[in-house]
């Protein structure tokens, strides 16, 4: 919960796989309160009040998740509202004069885009939708890797690799990648290079101009090109850490 609101504040895009890798990481424990308790909100060695908080979250997620008919697949609408203002933001960077930079980084991946959309068989996809659904198969892929040298649980309180198995969307990558190591090595380092770059700009103008640090219609704040240049590594979550999932509530509630 306490990661949850910390990185909703930093890194919008973080936040989102977050949130996730969270809602199939409680989906691997079948939703079941004890399993919840005993996993992700016992280890934290919390008072506890602050872990009747932290479980309380929790399962206001997982009724979210039944309450949204997603028991089985699918993410919460809360992430899906803020792909969609993330999107349109991308639209006004595309035009924008603030937007130079993200132009110039959008303009790598954008030739790879109609390949993928045809893949997805979703035409009407939009570009941040679809470089999310990129950027979490490889954060599947990479638990499933781990999961095969028995370190796929490590931090996150039980194994991700369940919910990998089970629920593992990672029908943004090619094929091929699972013909052969390389080629999913290649997918892997294709997203990292191209689109995480891209999200990771988006989410550091998003951040910018929630602080009101940016003016999308003016001229960006002296130094706001270094300032952001530094994101541009891209979002790499790393597995589910079992006190920090967000839920609808990034700025609307608690839950963040």
């Amino acid at each position: 919960m306490y990661t949850a609101q910390k990185t909703r504040k930093e890194n919008i895009a973080e936040y989102i796989l977050y949130l996730w890798q969270l809602e199939d990481l409680l989906r691997a424990l079948q939703f079941s309160p004890e399993a919840i308790y005993a996993k992700l909100v016992k280890p934290l060695g919390l008072p506890e009040e602050q872990k009747q908080e932290v479980f309380l979250w929790y399962m206001d997620i997982v009724n979210l998740l039944r309450e949204e008919g997603k028991e089985q697949q699918g993410h919460l609408e809360h992430t899906l509202h803020l792909i969609a203002d993330l999107n349109n933001l991308h639209n006004q960077l595309t035009v924008l004069p603030v937007g130079a930079e993200y132009r110039r980084l959008y303009a790598r991946v954008a030739p790879e885009l109609p390949a993928l959309k045809a893949k997805l068989k979703d035409p009407e996809i939009s570009d941040v939708e679809l470089f999310f659904r990129a950027l979490y198969s490889v954060v599947l892929l990479r638990i499933q890797e781990a999961g095969k040298h028995g370190d796929a649980g490590k931090g996150c309180g039980t194994n991700p690799q369940a919910a990998a198995d089970k629920d593992t969307d990672v029908s943004a990558a090619p094929d091929s990648i699972a013909d052969s190591g390389k080629s999913r090595q290649k997918y892997i380092d294709d997203v990292l290079t191209l689109i995480s770059p891209v999200v990771a700009e988006l989410a550091t103008v998003f951040r910018k101009v929630e602080r009101g640090e940016v003016d999308l219609f003016g001229n960006a704040p002296n130094g706001d090109r270094q300032a952001s240049s530094g994101a541009q590594d891209g979002p790499r979550p790393a597995a589910v850490a079992p006190e920090g999932k967000n839920s609808r509530n990034s700025g609307t509630g608690s839950a963040s």
